[in-house]
């Protein structure tokens, strides 16, 4: 059962903020977007997760990922079947979803789709658009960009000229976990209007009602964004922040506009390259004190919670991966449905 407040005492507590430090322990056995599959044909490319290369292809309709080029490896590209090249050991697991190349990070073996996150305002076969995809890079590790995420309240401050700037009557936050996932839910009552849904959207009203999630996986580092304004639109933006290195993060995120009118429809799925940039002046300065130890005890507020949180099911997944227990807790399988915590219409 998820829960919704800290169970561990105060010192506790303190502790694991004096310990952390990301990076220290790569998080393992898990599914990474890496690509969007409109990207990946016959040619090969390159993604890298956590400084790990991964060289993608198609041969003949089959996709393919291996650790190493394959003309390097000796792999038959223009074979639908490369299970005889003398490289194949350097193969990751890898499926297609949501319009997304999911590579498995960890041992083979243990890779199953059941593990691959539900999103579920994205289409299986990933039909969409191309112009509701995108890739923002970020100068940071992917921990710093997924605790700016879990921080919903940031946005009015650093995003306000999109999305609205601090002014509401009424702000709850709620934070519900598992041991695998964080989840931030914002519910605010006359919120000041998102500038562009009144220049874009057709709404003339001047405060309107907000409910915004983020619900994170922690090892997957995969966000899934849903915000509902009324009056106004379902915001439903998929977040998956790739660790391509210490310092470095990739973000090809999927904004499913299809339900939004013209011309709100076209321009929403622009607006990461409006905000990634605002945020990554923020987080770019701040990666290299983050991924330094600190004896100095963090002093948050109630909107911090999430962040806090994430830190904390990030060192416990550690620990067990460090004594070899890799396997998923019972209340934490990424594919259940979510879309009553995401509270989706319909």
């Amino acid at each position: 059962m998820a829960n919704t407040a800290f169970d561990e005492g105060a010192t506790g507590q303190r502790a694991l903020e004096r310990d952390w430090m990301p990076n220290r322990f790569v998080l393992r056995d898990a599914w990474q977007p890496i690509a969007h599959v409109r990207d990946v044909g016959e040619n090969v490319v390159c993604r890298h997760v956590h400084s790990e290369p991964c060289y993608l292809w198609r041969a003949k309709g089959h996709l393919h990922a291996c650790r190493r080029h394959p003309d390097r490896a000796g792999i038959r590209r223009g074979s639908p079947d490369c299970a005889s090249a003398p490289a194949i050991e350097n193969d990751y697991p890898v499926l297609e979803r949501y319009g997304y190349v999911w590579v498995w990070f960890g041992d083979p073996p243990r890779a199953h789709a059941s593990l691959v996150p539900d999103v579920p305002y994205l289409p299986l076969d990933g039909n969409l658009p191309a112009y509701m995809h995108g890739t923002v890079r970020f100068d940071c590790c992917s921990g710093l960009l997924i605790e700016n995420l879990l921080d919903l309240t940031h946005a009015d401050f650093l995003h306000a000229g999109v999305l609205g700037d601090e002014h509401a009557d009424e702000d709850r936050i709620e934070v519900i976990y598992t041991s695998e996932t964080v989840t931030m839910i914002r519910n605010c009552v006359n919120k000041s209007v998102a500038p562009i849904m009144r220049w874009f959207g057709g709404v003339r009203a001047k405060y309107q009602d907000v409910r915004a999630v983020i619900h994170v996986h922690v090892r997957s580092s995969v966000a899934l964004a849903y915000g509902r304004y009324s009056p106004g639109i379902d915001l439903q933006l998929f977040h998956p922040c790739i660790p391509e290195s210490r310092d470095r993060c990739r973000l090809n995120f999927t904004l499913n506009s299809r339900s939004v009118s013209f011309p709100l429809r076209y321009l929403m799925p622009l607006t990461p390259y409006v905000v990634g940039p605002q945020d990554n002046v923020m987080v770019g300065p701040q990666s290299g004190r983050y991924a330094q130890p600190s004896s100095r005890l963090d002093l948050f507020s109630r909107f911090d919670s999430a962040g806090a949180r994430y830190r904390h099911l990030v060192q416990r997944i550690a620990q067990r991966q460090r004594a070899g227990d890799f396997a998923y807790a019972a209340d934490a399988q990424p594919g259940r449905d979510v879309r009553e915590l995401l509270g989706m219409r319909g």
